[in-house]
């Protein structure tokens, strides 16, 4: 039996301390990997002001507590004082995987000449691998759509479990054994 897939999703926003925010970027996230994934999967969903102490606290407990082998932030990654996701994410990884927000803004500025001052990483905190998105919708959905197939593999790598795709949808990409 295939165990669920928990994913972490966290919005993060300055707006969010205030309580006035709708998040939309959120729920962007769980459409797409409902769009994406046919297997279970079950997700923890936050949103969080813009604060890297929260940032690190949350990305930590999604991780080693809730025991999630993806967690997807959104929002804190551009080059404004208060836009920390990238550095919370880095304090708390292991190892960064740098390859993750490369693909991010080269696919990016297809769309936007903007992208380059997107700071978006990835990393590994155990078990589990972090990705952090931009904001908007659209990017998000861009982004996703770009690395999301290396990401089964990399759950795959980190003994978590199985995550089963729409391949009309999304292709994963797995390395056929010799």
């Amino acid at each position: 039996m295939t165990k669920k897939a928990k994913i972490g999703i966290v919005t993060v926003s300055d707006r969010a301390s205030v309580g006035i925010y709708e998040d939309i970027s959120g729920p962007a996230i769980i459409a797409t990997l409902n769009d994406y994934l046919t297997s279970e999967w079950e997700p923890e969903y936050v949103v969080i002001p813009d604060e890297q102490d929260v940032i690190e606290k949350t990305l930590i407990e999604l991780t080693d507590d809730k025991g999630c082998c993806l967690v997807v932030t959104t929002g804190g990654t551009g080059p404004a004082k208060r836009d920390v996701t990238p550095e919370a994410t880095e304090a708390v990884c292991d190892r960064m995987m740098p390859g993750f927000g490369e693909l991010m803004r080269a696919e990016s500025l297809k769309f936007v000449p903007t992208a380059i001052l997107s700071r978006q990483t990835a990393g590994l905190r155990k078990d589990s691998l972090i990705v952090n998105l931009p904001g908007k919708p659209k990017s998000i959905r861009e982004c996703l759509d770009a690395v999301f197939p290396a990401i089964p593999y990399c759950i795959d790598l980190m003994e978590g479990p199985f995550l089963e795709c729409n391949e009309e949808v999304i292709k994963p990409f797995r390395p056929k054994a010799k």
